[in-house]
């Protein structure tokens, strides 16, 4: 009887010892911050040479949903004229629209915007501001179009990109945020 009492108070001893020990919390590291994805609904792209202005834009206000992008682009390029461009991402599922760029400057190291030229179109882009390691971002940039022609002209944001690189998509890597295209026209 003593044997039995004695392996039965050693078992509960060792349980309760166990439930103290899984219970306690060592790691003192708080957990990574989850970094969501954000949603972008709209691109808005104005683009000023000369007193002419284009505006391109791209709205998707379903996300993922069955409905393609209203895209719109207002205005033809006259070639070998600078054009000063800005680009605005926007959330607009929300109310006031989510102004997207705020979170791109504030993480610039992490985003780069690309300009692909499609489709015969003749131009070339000039980045026109930079993250704190010199390296471009693309929110404001110079477009040139070099010469009459027309094609597509894609504005995509990257996450993550590698940084520098030689200004391709397939160099950059990374993951797209959201894609654009735009049917142009140089005269």
């Amino acid at each position: 009887m003593m044997k039995r009492i004695n392996f039965l108070t050693i078992a509960i001893v060792a349980v309760v010892t166990l439930g103290f020990i899984s219970c306690s919390n060592d790691d003192d590291t708080p957990p990574a911050p989850v970094n969501e994805e954000e949603v972008i609904t709209s691109v808005i792209v104005t683009l000023t040479g000369e007193g002419d202005v284009v505006e391109l834009e791209s709205r998707d206000l379903d996300g993922d949903g069955p409905n393609d992008p209203v895209v719109s682009v207002n205005g033809t390029f006259q070639e070998n004229i600078p054009y000063v461009g800005s680009v605005q991402f926007l959330n607009e599922t929300e109310s006031p629209a989510e102004d997207i760029n705020e979170e791109i400057l504030e993480e610039a190291e992490e985003h780069q915007v690309f300009f692909v030229f499609g489709g015969g179109l003749d131009g070339s882009v000039t980045y026109g501001d930079e993250d704190s390691n010199g390296n471009p971002i693309g929110l404001q940039f110079t477009l040139l179009p070099e010469s009459a022609s027309s094609g597509t002209l894609t504005v995509v944001l990257r996450h993550e990109p590698t940084k520098p690189n030689d200004g391709t998509l397939g160099d950059a890597g990374g993951e797209t945020d959201v894609s654009a295209t735009f049917q142009v026209t140089i005269e």
